[in-house]
């Protein structure tokens, strides 16, 4: 109960589709049943058409028909059962059609509900999660509770139906041989349920061995230089080849056992067909006529029975293997539903964010009104898990068009600020004001305000204008923003020189530029979204001194123009900032310009 229970809780959103194929199973299962149960009466009919005397409903229409024997209903009745079956094939094939198409946009649906909810979730989530689970999440685990749990729970509900209402034909035709049948059956049902365990650990060792190898293949590949140099190529296969092999010995054991009940009932209900036949004709000398007629029924009913019976035997297993997944998911929205719900009535936290219904396009396009100074009011926080502050009353102002520099030794509090700034970290007291009004009634507003430039700038393996016009669609580029940008970024001259220009891609992470180019493409980035406040995190301290300078050239010809906040390490790189802040152990220890900060 349980399990269905976080099944249906992960099913929001699609479960309105599910009456219809309850609908069109009904209707193919009962069409199905008619068809098969007309099967005996037919049989017979055909060896002996003076039977429909004795059946009041047969005879009621031949006597209103204008046939002149009874032999002519038998190609009639044959006529109907065909017709009934080709509805059927039709009704059967819109009910597989219907569960494709249901889970597979299931499927869709719950790999993009997934990401919205990882893209919308509160920074500090990722500060304990694996990228390589959470990918995993979006695809793998959704791909297996779509193939291990969704439509094998669709297709086991179209074959309880249909399973139901042939059971109940097949008790009119022989109920001693559908009871022995049951019993012989009994058996693997109860084989099947004692492995539910096993079934169970395969699926979480796919899962973890899944994830494993989405990890050994980023640290690999995202590592690729060190991985050469350092020789380490056969350390990450061998890491390879133990997740392989662990998901190929679990996805083996599954594969294998799940084959089990077809195999064991088509063998279980053909040795008993052959034996109720012998029995019939030694011990109870039983009309040949009749056993045909019962096992005719029974033979064409068995050919839809023994798939759909170890169809759903089957189903025990896969949804025991794809627990693991269910659980997976589920847990991941419950905690970020419990992460929201904590930070609801907290001070400071964005209650507009909350709402599921929040129209992220409109948030996109607003904007705080900055006119005058960003204000930092007494402002504590403590990381999760925590028991010491990373920032203790920490108050400062901002005047609009100022450049501001944070230094600081490392873990003294510089990156929490900035994180806090970003509307990324939400302080447990304390307050950020711009203009004497809170971000925090509207954080989105307020980072449509900020540009970020962190050390190391995060570029796709795509042209220099998608990675500067950065989320926007290609329809939508401004040519002239695009242009202004690359020219404030001082990045003309190289792109110029390019033989593709702006139309260069960059490869993956921006492998193919230095490390000063793909600093001033961040820059540019930020002032083609028009950000009036820049915040900059080391963003020259992995660069030479030569390309720093012109990083360095390229911040400070925007000093008056736009709000810069920068860390840095280098002094050189804050010469000509207007206030320095020093911090150590989450407290402002010295402030004032940048010689009078330097000369103590």
């Amino acid at each position: 109960m349980g399990y269905f229970l976080k099944l249906w809780y992960i099913l929001q959103g699609t479960r309105k589709k599910l009456p219809l194929m309850i609908v069109v199973f009904i209707a193919s299962s009962m069409l199905e049943a008619l068809g098969i149960g007309l099967i005996q009466p037919f049989l017979n009919l055909a060896s002996e058409p003076d039977l429909i005397y004795k059946n009041y409903f047969i005879s009621s229409i031949f006597n209103q028909s204008n046939l002149n024997n009874s032999s002519q209903i038998v190609p009639i009745l044959g006529l109907f059962i065909a017709t009934l079956f080709c509805v059927k094939l039709l009704l059967s094939f819109l009910a597989k059609f219907y569960i494709l198409r249901f889970s597979y946009n299931f499927q869709a649906q719950l790999s993009s509900r997934l990401l919205n909810t990882y893209l919308a979730v509160p920074y500090t989530f990722f500060l304990r999660k694996n990228t390589a689970g959470i990918i995993k999440n979006i695809t793998y685990e959704t791909m297996r509770i779509n193939h291990f749990c969704m439509q094998p729970l669709l297709h086991a509900t179209a074959n309880i139906i249909v399973i139901s209402i042939l059971l109940i034909l097949l008790a009119k035709t022989d109920l001693f041989l559908l009871v022995t049948i049951l019993l012989i059956m009994l058996p693997t049902f109860l084989l099947f349920y004692r492995l539910k365990n096993k079934f169970k650990k395969w699926g979480k060792q796919s899962s973890e061995s899944n994830q494993e190898m989405i990890r050994v293949t980023n640290h690999s590949l995202g590592g690729f230089k060190e991985t050469r140099i350092i020789g380490c190529e056969n350390y990450f296969q061998h890491k390879m080849m133990q997740q392989t092999q662990k998901f190929a010995y679990a996805a083996t054991r599954n594969g294998s056992f799940s084959a089990l009940p077809r195999i064991i009932i088509e063998t279980l209900l053909i040795v008993l067909i052959l034996l109720f036949v012998s029995i019939s004709q030694i011990f109870f000398n039983q009309n040949i006529q009749d056993i045909i007629s019962v096992m005719a029924v029974f033979a064409v009913t068995s050919i839809r029975l023994i798939p759909a019976a170890s169809q759903s035997m089957q189903v025990i297993g896969q949804l025991h293997n794809s627990s693991y997944s269910v659980d997976s998911i589920y847990l991941d929205f419950k905690e970020l539903e419990k992460e929201k719900d904590n930070k609801i009535g907290v001070k400071n936290f964005p209650n507009n964010l909350t709402k599921e219904n929040t129209n992220l396009n409109e948030l996109t396009n607003q904007v705080i009104n900055f006119e005058s100074q960003i204000e930092f009011k007494n402002v504590n926080y403590k990381y999760p898990g925590s028991s010491v502050n990373s920032l203790n009353n920490i108050s400062l102002k901002i005047n609009k068009g100022e450049f501001i520099a944070l230094i600081g030794k490392s873990g003294a509090g510089k990156t929490t600020i900035v994180d806090i700034l970003l509307g990324l970290l939400y302080p447990g007291d304390g307050d950020i004001l711009v203009d004497n009004t809170s971000i925090y009634k509207n954080v989105r507003a307020w980072q449509n305000l900020v540009g970020y430039i962190p050390q190391s700038i995060f570029l796709m393996d795509e042209t220099i204008e998608r990675n500067i016009a950065f989320g926007v669609p290609d329809d939508l580029i401004d040519s002239e923003k695009l242009h202004n940008a690359i020219k404030a970024a001082q990045l003309q001259e190289f792109i110029e020189e390019l033989p593709l220009g702006i139309k260069t891609v960059v490869g993956e992470r921006g492998i193919r530029l230095s490390g000063g180019q793909r600093q001033r493409i961040g820059i540019a980035r930020t002032l083609y979204h028009e950000r009036e406040i820049l915040i900059l995190d080391e963003a020259t301290s992995a660069l030479d001194n030569e390309t720093e300078k012109l990083v360095s050239n390229a911040i400070n010809s925007l000093s008056g123009k736009k709000t810069l906040i920068v860390i840095a390490h280098r002094l050189s790189t804050i010469a000509k900032c207007d206030q320095v802040y020093m911090l150590d152990k989450g407290n402002i220890v010295q402030s004032g310009s940048y010689q009078e900060v330097i000369s103590q």
